[in-house]
C-alpha cells in the first residue's frame, strides 16, 4: 500500500529555518507529482508548495522566496526546504500525492496524503 511519511517538523524561532522531507513508498514515485499542504488550528487546508513529475513547481503567493520544494526520484523523496520562518507559518505539515495525469495545484487532486508533522514558530 502507499505510504507517505514525513518528518523535520519542530519548534524554531521567527527568522530560523526547517527542512521537511517526505518519504514515499508503494508507488512509482516519478509518475507522480508532489505536494506540501499545511493547515492551521480553525484554518482550512492550503497548499504550501508542489512539484510535478517533470520538476515545474509552485508555490503559494505567502511563502515564495521563503521556501523551496525539491525531489529526489532516486530516494523516492519530497522535500521542502523552509527559511525565513514565522510564526503564521505554524501549523501541521502534510505532503500528498496526485497522478501525473491528474494537476497539482488543487487539493482535490491528490490521491495519497501522508499523517503530517507538526511545524511550530515562536515569536
Amino acid at each position: 500500500q502507499v505510504q507517505l511519511v514525513e518528518s523535520g517538523g519542530g519548534l524554531v524561532q521567527a527568522g530560523g529555518s526547517l527542512r521537511l522531507s517526505c518519504a514515499a513508498s508503494g508507488l512509482t514515485f516519478s509518475w507522480y507529482h508532489m505536494g506540501w499542504f499545511r493547515q492551521a488550528p480553525g484554518k482550512e487546508r492550503e497548499l504550501v508548495a508542489a512539484i510535478s513529475n517533470g520538476g515545474s513547481t509552485y508555490y503559494a503567493d505567502s511563502v515564495k522566496g521563503r521556501f523551496t520544494i525539491s525531489r529526489d526520484n532516486g530516494k523516492n523523496t519530497v522535500y521542502l526546504q523552509m527559511n525565513s520562518l514565522k510564526p503564521e507559518d505554524t501549523a501541521v505539515y502534510y505532503c500528498a500525492a496526485a497522478r501525473r495525469s491528474r494537476g497539482y495545484t488543487l487539493a482535490g487532486e491528490y490521491e495519497y496524503w501522508g499523517q503530517g508533522t507538526q511545524v511550530a514558530v515562536s515569536s
